[in-house]
């Protein structure tokens, strides 16, 4: 790729310091957006990056003075809103600005986990049954669904709010879990039926034409029998923790069948939640081979060395190269336009 002048759009206490020199990058929360920026720089790309945090005007600003040919979007939230993060890129799109990553539409449909179940289950793609449960209200458990269940905040990705306690056996643990993620997490629950199995992610990349990378797995060699094999926060983010446990990922061991079939449904979800750029898909597989969709993550980590990346350079792209055609794939992005 010819060299392109990119404005790298990242929160504004994320934006990595010019040298890192004698720095812990590895385990400096602005790693992602220093992989990024400087491998494009290294790519022989013009690149500026911009913090923000909740003023859209800094982005015009900025445009008008870079003129960029392209936005790296690296952002997901506004303000600290999750959900405000399709504005920013609906803003984008109104600055006439070619951008990375996923649509406003797609984004708003894939961040709310009701939703996009519903749409999935709509198309027959299998997911969890589910129950939503909106702030200020108890959780009132359907007579379909029987313990135990999982629950999760409606918005937020990352494992955030997810604990060893977010798999629920009783009553009393639901209503104590609901409450922890209204006042804790800010936000409304969801419960799903807890599928006991292998946890499985599918990295997509593409708008039209999609390339579905290997499927990842997570392990959990040495997790105790006594605790829930699932990815709660600690195991996405404590190095200590995932050693202790024996948490790793990497490619999934499976058969050319059930291969083709989860990067077939994984797809079907990417199609169904009109996603483009790139994505992540989380399923489960139970004992018995069944497949659930668990959500679907536009605009996954792009940190060098997370599962996204690792899968990509497992299908053959290294990582300059799954960044340089994310970029690709952004120039050629067009929202659809009637009249």
């Amino acid at each position: 790729m010819k060299k392109t002048r990119i404005l790298a759009l990242v929160h504004d206490h994320l934006v990595p310091p010019a040298d890192t020199t004698g720095m812990d990058v590895v385990n400096a929360e602005w790693k992602m957006e220093h992989d990024v920026i400087v491998s494009l720089q290294e790519r022989g790309h013009d690149v500026e990056a911009l913090g923000v945090d909740d003023d859209l005007a800094s982005i015009r600003r900025t445009v008008g003075r870079f003129k960029p040919q392209i936005i790296f979007n690296l952002m997901e939230a506004f303000a600290d809103i999750t959900t405000f993060d399709q504005n920013v890129v609906s803003y984008l799109e109104l600055l006439r600005v070619p951008y990375t990553g996923c649509n406003p539409r797609g984004l708003m449909l894939a961040r709310d986990k009701g939703l996009s179940k519903k749409l999935l289950a709509y198309h027959r793609i299998p997911v969890p049954d589910f129950f939503v449960v909106p702030r200020g209200r108890t959780a009132k458990l359907p007579k379909r669904l029987t313990f135990p269940l999982i629950v999760k905040s409606l918005f937020y990705e990352a494992s955030v709010g997810i604990s060893q306690a977010s798999v629920v056996e009783s009553e009393e643990q639901l209503h104590r879990r609901v409450q922890f993620i209204h006042e804790r997490v800010g936000t409304a629950a969801i419960v799903e039926q807890f599928i006991d199995g292998r946890e499985l992610y599918v990295g997509v990349i593409g708008n039209d034409r999609l390339r579905v990378f290997p499927v990842w797995e997570m392990s959990f060699s040495r997790m105790p029998d006594n605790r829930w094999k699932i990815a709660t926060e600690r195991v996405k983010w404590s190095d200590q923790y995932q050693k202790k446990h024996g948490v790793t990922t990497d490619a999934a061991t499976l058969g050319e069948a059930d291969i083709a079939r989860i990067s077939h449904i994984a797809t079907r979800v990417y199609r169904a939640l009109d996603l483009s750029g790139y994505a992540r898909i989380d399923l489960r597989m139970d004992a018995s081979g069944g497949v659930y969709v668990l959500e679907a993550n536009p605009n996954p980590n792009l940190s060098y060395g997370e599962d996204f990346a690792e899968s990509g350079e497992k299908a053959g792209l290294s990582y300059e190269e799954l960044l340089e055609r994310i970029v690709a794939l952004g120039l050629k992005w067009v929202p659809e336009r009637t009249g």
